[in-house]
């Protein structure tokens, strides 16, 4: 007797959302099946894989020192670095140094790194503040007026600043990526602001906060997951914009992925370790449907695209 593999026919679809322009333009989103659910349905577009690149990046961990090398200090070198070494689908620029309670650089400052890295790579670019609520609306303002038809996707709006955020976007022709703390009504609620605010519903990306393994993945996928259910089986259309998960920020300051193997011995090689770590949290976050996954080291950026491209089949 055949077996007959059950199916379930979704109502609605994730929105396809445009990133970059020209040669440099890549969709996501386009899906009207659950992650993968190539049985049920169709993605049209894989998940990109982005490579994150700060600005100011600090002190970082050894296994990311090791794999940055000359470039840890020069975000146009390692964003180059990124995409035609490491592969990247994509640059998410975190915009460090503009952070109020650090260097607190001026926001016209960073828009010319922006534009710097933005003329470098031909991929899309991220571009994200530090989530302080003022300087990241006034970030916005400058660099959607400075990069105006560029199309990235800047963020995060939150509901505290989405007005100063949005609007600029909307007049310079970006796209807005939105911030809530885990929570679907949350983000549902932000969305609604957004396109009461003139957004295209089809130029926002969903930022619904992203928990590492071990420290609240769980909550993050549940999130994430219903987020997708609803945009595709109830057919709400505030949430069926794409999804972004920020994951190496995430991943990289869990004890588990920067303790080093003198302190506990019985953990393990770090670097393999740290790895590891990101990696199993994006692959979670995958299949809880998230649409750009944002990564650090180059391994996990390989083993990622890997995997994505297995599952796509």
């Amino acid at each position: 007797m055949a077996f007959t593999l059950p199916t379930e026919t979704a109502k609605g679809k994730i929105r396809e959302v445009e990133l970059g322009v020209g040669e440099k333009a890549r969709k996501v989103g386009g899906e009207n099946c659950l992650p993968f659910y190539l049985w049920e349905g169709e993605m049209p577009n894989k998940p990109l894989v982005a490579a994150e690149v700060m600005d100011e990046p600090g002190e970082l961990v050894p296994a990311l020192e090791k794999a940055l090398g000359e470039v840890k200090n020069d975000p146009v070198a390692w964003a180059k670095k990124a995409v035609e070494e490491w592969g990247a689908d994509a640059v998410f620029l975190l915009l460090s140094s503009t952070d109020p309670k650090g260097t607190d650089a001026p926001a016209e400052q960073a828009a010319e790194t922006v534009l710097k890295v933005e003329e470098a790579v031909k991929v899309p670019l991220i571009v994200y503040g530090t989530e302080d609520v003022e300087k990241d609306a006034e970030i916005a303002r400058v660099v959607s007026t400075k990069a105006e038809g560029k199309n990235l996707l800047i963020g995060p709006a939150k509901e505290d600043n989405f007005k100063k955020v949005g609007a600029p976007a909307i007049g310079y022709k970006q796209t807005v990526s939105g911030m809530t703390p885990i929570d679907v009504n949350l983000a549902k609620q932000l969305n609604i602001l957004l396109t009461n605010l003139g957004m295209e519903a089809e130029k926002l990306v969903i930022d619904p906060t992203t928990g590492a393994l071990g420290y609240g993945l769980e909550y993050t996928y549940s999130v994430m997951e219903r987020l997708k259910i609803a945009g595709l089986f109830q057919d709400d259309s505030m949430t069926q914009m794409p999804m972004l998960a920020n994951i190496g920020f995430q991943a990289w300051k869990t004890k588990e992925a920067k303790s080093p193997e003198e302190e506990y011995p019985e953990w393990g090689d770090a670097e393999k370790r740290g790895i590891m770590w990101e990696t199993v949290t994006a692959v979670a976050l995958l299949l809880a449907g998230a649409n750009i996954l944002v990564l650090r080291h180059p391994e996990s950026i390989r083993l990622v695209k890997q995997l994505i491209a297995d599952l796509s089949g």
